[in-house]
């Protein structure tokens, strides 16, 4: 029986809920953004929830602030908010604080990428892979699916430090029908292949299965790796796999050539020697103000399925002929 799509968002903060009935140590924070599980939270553990307003700075200040107190504190708000509009808060209170005083507090960011489609590049967010990445100390959490979201949740209460979780504000299709992929290893393979390997993450791991597909149809067999913990991954076990390949392509929603999985996965070619070529796909640089169907502007930017199954297809034939 296949497992019914669910929010990720959803799924998560059910896991919170159902912890702080056992937890007293953890806090939940929001910079006034809700759900119906959210109100759940709210109800039932008045103690441990503080709505700050639309102030995301202050959310940042405040989570730190309970967790230096010994709380396990999660803070939720829209993704390009909650990394942007606070970024120095973030720099200051939670990566540079961390060295000196233990804290576990984990940002919880919805509407990665184009999810929130309708809204416009304002509540969009082509950066937050890049500017997260680019912290010492943040871990960087980015799940597929609601299943794989959901289990996030251990991960980031047995874990200290500072986390950020990328979370879809779309229901996607389930992907880990078969149960939680290994966190410890940090990434999946979905599949194995031949010449050139799709290295994706979030919502791209969606686009990369359904190019693997038509690949195959056409005779052309590629792999496919679901990266979801993009700063602590096993990363001997990640050359191993790459390694088999001549080719990789990363594929992300964010800015082509502006940081991001591509520019930690060029990092990581070049430091482990692999003798590997690798197809920069991303977002064309710029703001796109067009409505459409998040599919329609995939393609137009250069990240969907069409435009990716030409470029794939265009890169194997450079090395393969």
């Amino acid at each position: 029986m296949s497992i019914k799509p669910l929010a990720m968002r959803d799924v998560l903060l059910d896991r919170i809920w159902r912890a702080m009935a056992q937890d007293p140590t953890i806090f939940f924070t929001t910079a006034d953004f809700g759900s119906p599980v959210l109100d759940r939270i709210r109800a039932d553990f008045p103690g441990r929830f503080v709505n700050v307003g639309i102030a995301e700075q202050n959310l940042i200040n405040v989570s730190a602030g309970l967790a230096l107190e010994g709380y396990t504190v999660f803070a939720y708000a829209i993704a390009p908010f909650i990394t942007m509009r606070c970024y120095e808060q973030i720099r200051v209170s939670l990566a540079l604080l961390c060295e000196v005083r233990s804290m576990n507090i984990n940002l919880i960011g919805v509407g990665a990428g184009y999810s929130y489609v309708v809204s416009g590049p304002t509540h969009q967010c082509y950066e937050d892979l890049t500017l997260m990445r680019a912290l010492p100390n943040f871990r960087v959490l980015s799940p597929s699916d609601h299943v794989s979201a959901g289990a996030l949740f251990q991960r980031c209460v047995n874990t200290n430090g500072p986390k950020y979780i990328r979370l879809d504000a779309q229901v996607l299709p389930v992907i880990y029908e078969a149960g939680a992929p290994d966190l410890d290893v940090g990434f999946h393979v979905h599949r194995m292949g031949d010449a050139v390997c799709l290295v994706a993450t979030g919502y791209m791991l969606h686009t990369a299965l359904k190019v693997a597909e038509d690949l195959a149809a056409a005779g052309h067999r590629v792999g496919v790796i679901d990266l979801f913990d993009i700063s602590n991954f096993a990363a001997n076990q990640l050359h191993a796999v790459l390694s088999s390949f001549a080719g990789i392509a990363p594929l992300e929603e964010g800015f082509r050539g502006r940081g991001g999985v591509a520019a930690m996965l060029f990092e990581f070619i070049a430091r482990r020697g692999l003798a590997v070529r690798m197809l920069n796909l991303g977002v064309e640089g710029g703001y796109r103000f067009e409505l459409g169907s998040r599919s329609e502007l995939h393609e137009q930017v250069g990240i969907g399925p069409e435009f990716v199954l030409h470029s794939v297809t265009t890169f194997m034939q450079s090395f393969l002929n």
